[in-house]
């Protein structure tokens, strides 16, 4: 028993050597972030302002919660007052396409319902049928790049919640020639209370943050998150078109990665927006964080391996459970005490100059909890390499790939 308690207190101490690096990065990196937000905040404001021609690709599939409210948001953007166009021009300056595998889908009804009453703006309605790839999303972006009117992609999931000025500061960076995809950050925001869907939404608001500006500091953006993808046409193009992510589970890291790889530039963008939290229940919920874990598994073998160095809450305990069991309650006290602290610390810098919260507190109490759990859902990452996506099992093989569960 004196041994293995010997062996939890090293270890423990060694995860929060590891995990103390992890936070001073965070802190660095968020500061970091909030510097280049003030700096995007001084050059959109900037005349003349930068209105290029855009695209706005929707993949729907079904009626999630709150889908009609999360449409208009893209449909009451102040993008056309300031170019100061209107419809009778031919293709509005904003179009917005939707796509879903058939006419009858009830998200495609929703999205003809909301288009209806911006006239002003040109929509387009597509289908992709049954999908021929793995990836029934890229199979959709697939047929909206043929019908897109514009050389400016905004890609966009359907669960995300925007401000009217979105569209002006996601194109921003594109006024720099040498930018070829750009991506932001989202807050977490739950679509039903709950217990479990508020400790989701903390993962998505701080711990995803949280590595992507680790990720930015280390080295210039590799990669972007699916909540907000903007690519120029001829980039995507360059890479072989979505067709050729068809497989892949990843999309959003593999057309960032790809964009990088071909010399372009990938901006992370120094604005924040809402990703609403549609899984309530703790199995719905603890499916989809572990699917997200899996993905990044198979996209980032070895970061994701280190990944497992940086949640503090879990080597805390292992310390504290040492540390007692060998007489040594202060260095105990002292090492749990310092590790939710230190996340607490963690939740708080994020979500107020990452993220922007309004109330940081909720961040402060639940990150502790969900940090714990962090832990074990990468641990579940490395227990098989099948998913559930969009009601469908799918196995997740070599580089990223997909393909469906054979059984």
């Amino acid at each position: 028993m004196v041994d293995i308690a010997w062996g939890m207190l090293a270890l423990g101490l060694f995860g929060l050597l590891t995990s103390t690096v992890f936070l001073g990065m965070v802190l660095v990196g968020a500061r970091r972030f909030w510097v280049e937000a003030r700096r995007q905040e001084e050059a959109l404001a900037a005349k003349p302002e930068f209105l290029p021609g855009v695209s706005v690709f929707k993949p729907l599939h079904g009626a999630e919660a709150g889908l009609e409210g999360n449409l208009r948001g893209f449909y009451e953007q102040d993008y056309l007052e300031r170019c100061g166009k209107r419809a009778g021009d031919g293709v509005s300056p904003v179009e917005i396409l939707f796509c879903a595998r058939s006419e009858a889908d009830a998200g495609l009804e929703i999205a003809r319902r909301v288009a209806a009453d911006y006239p002003e703006i040109t929509t387009r309605f597509l289908t992709s049928g049954e999908p021929w790839a793995a990836n029934a999303k890229v199979c959709s972006l697939t047929v909206m790049a043929k019908a897109a009117a514009h050389d400016l992609w905004v890609i966009s999931d359907s669960d995300v919640r925007v401000g009217p000025d979105y569209l002006r500061r996601v194109v921003l960076p594109f006024k720099d020639a040498k930018v070829g995809c750009a991506t932001c950050l989202y807050r977490g925001v739950v679509a039903e209370p709950g217990m479990w869907s508020r400790l989701e939404a903390v993962g998505m608001t701080i711990e995803m943050s949280s590595g992507v500006c680790v990720a930015n500091l280390m080295e210039p953006m590799q990669f972007a998150l699916g909540p907000t993808m903007v690519a120029r046409r001829e980039c995507v193009a360059e890479v072989g078109g979505f067709e050729a992510m068809a497989e892949y589970c990843a999309d959003d890291f593999v057309l960032g990665n790809w964009i990088a790889q071909k010399g372009h530039t990938v901006v992370l963008i120094g604005h924040a927006i809402d990703h609403i939290v549609l899984h309530a229940g703790f199995v719905e919920s603890t499916k989809h964080q572990v699917r997200w874990m899996k993905s990044t598994r198979f996209s980032r073998p070895k970061g994701h391996f280190g990944t497992g160095l940086t949640f503090g809450v879990p080597f805390g305990l292992l310390t504290w459970g040492g540390a007692l069991l060998l007489g040594m309650p202060v260095l105990a006290w002292i090492a749990l005490a310092g590790a939710v602290l230190g996340r607490s610390l963690q939740a708080w810098v994020v979500a107020k100059y990452v993220v922007s919260k309004r109330r940081t507190w909720p961040s402060m109490l639940l990150f502790p909890v969900r940090d714990l759990m962090g832990m074990l859902f990468w641990a579940l990452s490395y227990t098989s390499n099948r998913i559930l996506w969009r009601g469908e099992i799918y196995e997740l093989v070599k580089d990223g790939k997909m393909r469906k569960s054979r059984g």
